[in-house]
């Protein structure tokens, strides 16, 4: 009888969970993989951990048609779009954007031309975006963005590891923009998200006049 392990190396786990080394760090820097290290400084990640992210991955929601056809379909949904070119990043966005209690719809891109166009699409109510993106950098895209008819109820975060300085010397940024630094602080983002969310579900429940 072939018993499971209870640890597993983190390159183990990367080969279950099907992602990079670097991502499974990541899971286990921001909790979503529990983990400890031994005695030399190697991490081990629990077995328990990996099965419970291979059961609430977005590969196995989108298993359930009917329950994403409703979430589709639900006005009150909150449409993310996140913007950033780290694809082990990318992953722990779509991990943890899974998790929040909204059910968020999200879209996701690696550079600024496919997001400008995603955006346009989407009618995103909350844009997560790194200023150092390929194509149209980040500082461009907003520029872009801004004041532009359609997007003025839209929230827009920047997460990024550049400095206020360095941001100044690339032109800034335009006004109304909520900056947090790297690495991502996920509970400040759901807690903006809630907010944005609310006031979402406020405008829709509203009587017309």
């Amino acid at each position: 009888m072939k018993v499971e392990k209870v640890f597993c190396t983190t390159s183990e786990a990367a080969s279950i969970l099907a992602v990079s080394v670097g991502t499974v760090q990541l899971w286990v820097d921001n909790g979503l993989l529990e983990a400890w290290k031994t005695a030399g400084g190697h991490r081990r990640v629990t077995r328990k951990s990996i099965n419970k992210i291979l059961h609430t991955s977005p590969a196995a929601q989108s298993e359930a048609p009917s329950t994403a056809a409703s979430q589709t379909q639900n006005p009150e949904r909150l449409r993310v779009m996140v913007v950033e070119d780290d694809r082990d990043l990318l992953r722990l966005y779509q991990t943890m954007l899974s998790r929040w209690p909204m059910v968020p719809l999200v879209e996701t891109s690696d550079n600024g031309i496919e997001a400008l166009l995603a955006v346009e699409r989407l009618k995103p109510d909350l844009l997560f975006i790194d200023l150092n993106i390929p194509g149209v950098d980040g500082f461009q895209m907003l520029s872009i963005l801004n004041g532009k008819v359609g997007y003025e109820g839209m929230t827009v975060v920047v997460v990024s590891g550049l400095r206020p300085d360095e941001m100044a010397e690339r032109g800034g940024l335009p006004p109304n923009i909520l900056v947090l630094p790297k690495p991502i602080a996920f509970d400040k983002l759901l807690a903006i998200a809630t907010s944005v969310w609310a006031q979402k579900q406020g405008r829709h429940n509203s009587p017309s006049p």
